[in-house]
Formats: structure tokens, sequence, C-alpha cells
């Protein structure tokens, strides 16, 4: 087997033996593996500076994030092979845990697989392929998921935005069977519709599944509001644990009329209220309304996608809590939750400190959340746990 090889200068090995699977274009030996002379999403075989092999995967020339590794065995082809071996290994996992085909698939570099997700709706898979070694595989993919999943369908929902830093041009392609524009999926016990061409990412958000069973417990009974509700995980969830009364806040009309179908499908219509705002305006609206909650959920989108954002995001994230600590009732509960891969738990929690402290409000952290089993964290590769989240008591100051 012939692979071109690209070559690491002296002492660039360390990380990648120690575990991780990407390789930056400044480790590269540009004299020996000159980038030019590679082509994007090229299978290559990587080599330290003394010509030793560390794996076969894909490059990017053009990226800073320049090969990823998929195989550490040089003499494993990247085939249809290799992926049949990767799925069944990652569907071996969930279905210990899961006793109903509806999760995350298959979870990039944690599932050894960097730049493809796939998530599974029941009888039809979605996928996402972020990079050009893995868009070069699509064939391969595509057969190997119908092989290990036997599904009806395969749509690849391919209009991420990080296919741009791949130059990849973004997509909807039906590859195989046909796919229903909705889709019932069940979550904990609950019945949502989605709609997987057109919905957010792949249609649905499984990572949070953990934090919605832990927040359900201090539910019943209680009036509970939702913001970044999108189309009612946690509502939903809250109102069949036995909530009261739900409010739901969501910029998208859209978002909150399918939220409304899926409070219709659970029988908990009448316990919701949706109000489509923004959610900073929305809730000063609620304060001013002297509206209060026993329960208040915060499960924004990511403020802080890049590392310049981390300033300002940080600012939203104090201030977005701190606004739904002011809609608390005495001995209120808050989720606090962030799926900011450049967020550290640590800094979200002194979010929460700090904003209580500005409120003179005394915070107990009861519970910590994190993604499900099937988002597997790589342990070299920091950036595959990304969902945090913390539940808090907030209390009057005594």
């Amino acid at each position: 087997m012939s692979m071109s090889i690209l070559r690491l200068r002296r002492n660039e090995e360390k990380r990648i033996q120690s575990g991780h699977l990407w390789v930056y274009s400044n480790e590269i030996d540009t004299q020996f593996s000159p980038l030019k002379s590679f082509t994007s999403g090229q299978t290559i075989l990587i080599e330290t500076s003394n010509g030793k092999p560390l794996g076969v995967g894909y490059i990017n020339p053009n990226n800073l994030l320049c090969a990823r590794i998929l195989t550490r065995d040089p003499n494993i082809a990247i085939d249809r092979s290799l992926f049949v071996h990767r799925f069944n290994q990652a569907l071996s996992l969930r279905e210990r845990v899961f006793d109903k085909p509806f999760y995350r698939a298959i979870y990039g570099e944690s599932d050894g697989l960097p730049g493809l997700i796939v998530d599974r709706f029941g009888d039809h898979l979605v996928v996402q392929i972020t990079t050009a070694g893995m868009e070069q595989q699509k064939e391969n993919i595509c057969d190997a998921l119908k092989k290990v999943f036997k599904p009806q369908s395969i749509l690849l929902r391919n209009d991420c935005n990080s296919r741009k830093a791949e130059s990849l041009n973004n997509e909807i392609e039906q590859a195989f069977g046909i796919t229903p524009d909705s889709i019932q999926i069940e979550e904990n016990n609950t019945q949502f519709m989605i709609s997987p061409h057109t919905g957010q990412k792949t249609g649905w958000f499984f990572d949070h599944r953990i934090s919605r069973q832990q927040i359900s417990r201090y539910v019943a009974g209680k009036r509970v509001l939702d913001v970044f509700s999108y189309l009612g995980a946690f509502a939903i969830q809250m109102a069949n644990a036995g909530a009261s009364e739900l409010f739901c806040i969501d910029i998208s009309a859209k978002a909150l009329d399918e939220l409304t179908i899926n409070a219709k499908l659970n029988k908990v219509e009448d316990k919701v209220t949706c109000i489509a705002n923004d959610a900073f305006t929305a809730m000063a609206d609620l304060k001013q309304d002297k509206q209060k909650f026993d329960v208040v959920i915060v499960d924004p989108p990511a403020f802080i996608k890049k590392k310049k954002d981390t300033k300002a995001g940080l600012n939203a994230y104090r201030k977005i809590n701190e606004a739904a600590m002011r809609l608390l009732n005495k001995d209120g509960i808050l989720l606090s939750a962030s799926c900011s891969m450049h967020l550290k738990p640590d800094e979200l929690q002194d979010c929460l400190r700090a904003g209580s402290r500005h409120l003179d409000k005394t915070l107990q952290i009861v519970e910590q959340c994190h993604q499900g089993q099937d988002h597997p964290v790589h342990p070299a590769i920091p950036e595959t746990r990304y969902i945090k989240g913390f539940i808090s008591r907030v209390l009057s100051a005594s």
C-alpha cells in the first residue's frame, strides 16, 4: 500500500503519541513534506522526524489544522472495511446504553472518525461530513452505514459552517432511500417530531439527554421557564415530569410552532406558553410583568464560538444567568448550560458566582451536567468535551 508521507519536525510527535489525532501545519517538516505537494482530502502516512510511522489519515494542506489520523496501523487502508469496523464499534456502545434507536451514532474523533457525525432517528440516519478527507470517503461511508445500521434512508446534511474552512460546498443530499420531512423520535420517554431536512444541525440535539433527566427531578408541581427552548426538548420533558406550567422563549417563531406540535403530541399543550422574542428582551419583559418561576433552564447557543470571543462570551453568560436569577422565586432552581467548547466549566461556574453575588444571592451548586454516553469524550482531545452545566439552588443572602 503506497501513500504519500507527511513527516513531522523533530519533537513534534509527542502530542500524537499521547493519543491526539490532529496535526498542525507548523508541526510539519515542510522541507521533506512540502504542503503544496498534497491535495485536499488526500490519504497520507504520518511519520516522526526519523521516519517512524505514527498513523494513517488525511490532509488539507490549506488549513492550520492540517491532518487528522484515522488509524495508528500503517498497514490498514482507509476503505469501506475500516468504516464498517468503526461503525460496529460505535454501535456496540450505543446498544449497551440505549434500548431504542435514537442517539448520536457516530461522534467524530471520539469514535475514531474525525470529520464525521451521524445521528440515528430510528430507521433514518442524518450525516454531517465536515472535512475534505471524509468527503473523499463519502461513498465508503454510506455503503458502510447501510451494512451496519440497515437504515431506510441516509440524508447528508452537509450544510454546516465548518465545511467552509475545508473549502467544501454546503449542500443537502439524499444519499439513500427517502428521508421523511418529519420523523417521530423518543427521548427519556417523551415523543418529539423533528425536521431532518430543515432543522438545526441534524434536526435534534441528543447531547443534553442526561441534563434533561437530571433537571426533571426538580420540577414536579413547579412553574418552569425554558430559555432558548427550540423544539421543547427540555420543556416538554419537564411537562411530562409534572411541571405545572411552562413558559418557553425562543427567537424563532417556526421553532415555537414545532414546539407546540410536540406539546400536543405529548398532550401537555395546556401547560405551555410560548414567547417568540430575543431571550434578553423576553426575560426583561417577564421581570417587568413581575413573573416568577420555581425553575429556570438556560441553554443558549454557543456564546464563544472562537477563542477571540471569550471576553464578550463570558459577559453574555454572566448576564443571561443573572437575568434568570432575577426571575426565580425564593429557593429557586437554575440549570445553566453551555455548548461552547472554548468555555471551561470553572469559567461558567464563575459566571454563576459573579451573577449571584451581584444580586446579593447565595448560590449552591447541587449537580453538574455533561453530555450523554453517545457523545463519549476522547481523553486526549479536550474539544470533544463541549457540554457543561450546573444545576444550582439560588437563595436569598443571609
